[in-house]
């Protein structure tokens, strides 16, 4: 039988991304503390463990891969502490493992593969399932979503999260269709999308992709979640510690983008009359600042890779910064009712 530590990814059913560029990234491994954010399958842990870490804090906030992870947990000797909760809140996490600082932080942004793959979870449009959507398994779901926001503001969803052009005729067909009958399903939801857009042609996107992906990001907090990471890997790793960050579309990109090309400016560009403007010093040294993408092997491999790009670099000595999420680029959104109502009680 093998041992689930020292597995390959072809063992699992959900393949990690990018895996020897994150182990290329998060290098050296022997003995290192490292936090992977976003356990999954455990994919990323696995490789790391065998690698030789010296310390694993694996986080998801699915209480499935919890529970799934459980024979990982006691193969690794030790070295693996699998924590439920948010990766955003991964300094708490950590001190309750015993870890003040960390060498290396690795974050697999955005939905897996398993959740995609199981229709009673929601997230695809490609299953009939319960139109739920939530990582977690709590809070408000994208039923609520659908049903209870104001038509403006469900298509200011679709268009800041889905980058839906047509967003708007969505969002009237949407609330057109709730004062029927409320949407409950994933399939009543793809059929008021193809109402507006059509069908799916061949060779082209399912026409429900950008919704389901704006939904699914709103539900979760995703965009919120991965600037706070950032903040807190900024305060939790320690000089040379290294952050690996793998996502999967533009938004995702464009956030960690800037807040790493910003952490890592030693000055701000002036004009031809005045010298360059001294900023704090960089908090991180970008090691390639265009990204890496997967091979065209590993998308032949495996299509989902197919967008993924990873961005890492090397925290420095300097004190960690005061993050604001809109300097990011995280976007604004309204809250449903019933959260908002929900936090007041």
């Amino acid at each position: 039988m093998t041992d689930p530590v020292l597995a390959t990814a072809s063992d699992e059913r959900h393949v990690p991304v990018l895996l020897d560029e994150v182990l290329g990234a998060l290098q050296p491994l022997d003995g290192a503390s490292v936090i992977d954010g976003t356990f999954g399958a455990g994919g990323y842990t696995r490789a790391i463990l065998a690698a030789g870490a010296g310390r694993v804090i694996a986080i998801d906030q699915d209480p499935t891969a919890i529970a799934n992870g459980a024979d990982l947990v006691a193969s690794s000797s030790g070295r693996l502490d699998l924590v439920h909760g948010r990766f955003a809140d991964m300094e708490a996490h950590a001190e309750q493992c015993g870890l003040a600082s960390v060498d290396g932080i690795v974050l697999d942004i955005g939905v897996s593969s398993m959740q995609l793959d199981q229709a009673d979870r929601g997230f695809s449009f490609r299953f009939d399932g319960p139109l739920d959507m939530r990582m977690s398994r709590e809070g408000p779901s994208a039923a609520d979503v659908v049903n209870q926001l104001d038509g403006r503001d469900l298509a200011r969803v679709i268009s800041v999260l889905g980058e839906e052009r047509r967003a708007g005729q969505i969002a009237r067909a949407i609330v057109r269709r709730r004062d029927n009958a409320p949407l409950e399903r994933t399939a009543d939801l793809v059929s008021v999308i193809e109402s507006v857009l059509g069908q799916k042609r061949f060779g082209e996107s399912h026409p429900a992709t950008r919704t389901f992906q704006a939904i699914r990001i709103y539900v979760n907090r995703e965009l919120d979640e991965l600037g706070l990471a950032l903040a807190a890997a900024e305060r939790l790793l320690a000089e040379g510690g290294r952050l690996a960050i793998v996502s999967f579309h533009s938004l995702e990109d464009r956030i960690v983008k800037r807040f790493l090309q910003e952490r890592s400016r030693t000055s701000a560009q002036g004009s031809r009359h005045m010298a360059d403007v001294a900023v704090a010093p960089p908090t991180f040294e970008m090691r390639k600042r265009s990204g890496i993408e997967p091979s065209e092997v590993e998308v032949a491999r495996n299509p989902r890779a197919r967008s993924a790009r990873l961005r890492f670099a090397v925290r420095t000595p300097a004190p960690a910064r005061a993050l604001d999420l809109a300097d990011l680029g995280v976007p604004q959104l309204p809250e449903l009712p019933m959260a908002a109502s929900a936090r007041k009680a």
